[in-house]
């Protein structure tokens, strides 16, 4: 690991770490994204058998209830029950997070309030890769789920056998997914946003993806929502001279496991600094005063993941502002907030934890605002009304309120 001084260049890219972009990786999305938009499932067939080594049919790109029913036979029993009790865990985090509409009426005659609807439609995105990433479906379609949302769509890439693994077929089943999709990349974002014969159009796009996935999310924001622009996970790690080292090297190993994983180690521990810099761990270690300087150094990194070490973890975390997620404490691994806690683990990365949230059902939500006046509550804000619409010169917005009065 690699020692950083505080107020150092090094430490200056370190918390601008997401704000780059690859002018090869963009314009080659362009290209796909136009592709998708004009042609559709053709481009989607072309793409996966150029990407993924995958020959399908248009017929094939979507899953069938007899690879969903054949799923259950291809997973263990048990598998079931487990994802049932993690699931419900997921569930009763978010209950708390349910949102309703509201109105006020006062005696003037004026009425305000707040529709609060489901999107309509709702595309997850699951990566592929040599492992089925089962836990990035419940932890993006649950609190859709909760949120209302009435369709929920999935693509993920297809195997070298031309399926979808068994276990994540089993998860979207059991969670009631309208449809699965065997589509990534790139190419599975565009459908989404414009969709296809095949694929539906989305109204929102949600979870994790490589930096192809993350820029056609940037370049199809607008004609769709997105949730966030992810880059490669990361965890912040504050420990002091009071932590266990083997829990400290445990979460950082732990975090290297990841493609292009990134862990940073924030201490004011000479010892510790001396003894980890010596670890071939992709990441740096930020040496500080106290623990006080500590949560400014989180503060600004903005991790993803913010694991406090320390002997009194909750007094830092009062201090912490910019985290996706804290975990406090020795016995709180990243892992927890993962599989099992609650809390979704799509959660902001490269400093974007300034700005965004981790999912939530405020992701799947839109508000709309109602306004209703009577002619006396009219007439009683029309000199405020007219003063500020006469600064702006709008006139005729004067005059559309001055016809209501003669």
């Amino acid at each position: 690991m690699k020692v950083v001084r505080l107020g150092s260049k090094q430490f200056q890219k370190l918390c601008d770490r997401g704000s780059g972009r690859n002018r090869r990786i963009t314009e080659s999305v362009r290209k796909i994204v136009e592709n998708v938009k004009l042609f559709g499932d053709e481009a989607l067939i072309k793409y996966t058998r150029k990407f993924d080594g995958v020959k399908l049919s248009a017929r094939d790109l979507k899953v069938s209830e007899c690879e969903v029913s054949g799923a259950y036979q291809d997973i263990k029993p048990e598998f079931v029950s487990t994802l049932k009790l993690v699931m419900e865990n997921v569930n009763k985090f978010y209950k708390k997070q349910l949102k309703k509409s509201w109105k006020i009426k006062d005696a003037d005659g004026v009425l305000l309030g707040e529709k609060i609807s489901p999107l309509d439609t709702v595309g997850v995105y699951v990566p592929g890769g040599t492992v089925p990433l089962v836990s990035s479906v419940y932890m993006s379609v649950i609190p859709a789920k909760m949120a209302g949302v009435k369709n929920i769509v999935l693509v993920t890439p297809p195997n070298e056998y031309r399926s979808v693994d068994p276990h994540i077929l089993v998860v979207a089943d059991l969670l009631k997914v309208n449809a699965v999709y065997k589509v990534g990349g790139a190419q599975a974002i565009a459908a989404l946003a414009f969709g296809t014969k095949t694929i539906p159009r989305v109204d929102k796009i949600v979870g994790p993806g490589n930096a192809y996935v993350t820029e056609a999310k940037r370049q199809v924001f607008g004609y769709c929502n997105i949730d966030m622009l992810a880059g490669p996970t990361e965890v912040v790690i504050i420990a002091n001279q009071l932590s266990d080292v083997k829990f400290i090297k445990a979460d950082l190993d732990a975090q290297a496991e990841h493609f292009m994983g990134m862990s940073i180690l924030i201490t004011n521990s000479k010892k510790l600094v001396k003894m980890f810099k010596k670890e071939d761990i992709n990441g740096y270690i930020i040496q500080v005063k106290n623990m006080d300087e500590a949560a400014d150094v989180a503060n600004m990194l903005a991790g993803e993941h913010l694991q406090i070490l320390t002997n009194n973890p909750k007094k830092i975390a009062k201090r912490i502002t910019n985290a996706g997620a804290i975990f406090l404490g020795p016995y709180t691994p990243v892992a927890v907030g993962d599989y099992v806690a609650g809390p979704s683990h799509v959660l902001p990365t490269g400093g974007s934890a300034r700005f965004f949230s981790g999912l939530g059902l405020s992701d799947f939500y839109k508000s709309t605002h109602i306004l209703s006046f009577n002619k006396r509550a009219l007439e009683k804000i029309r000199d405020p009304l007219e003063k500020v619409a006469g600064i702006e010169k709008l006139v005729k917005h004067l005059d559309s309120v001055k016809v209501r009065f003669e």
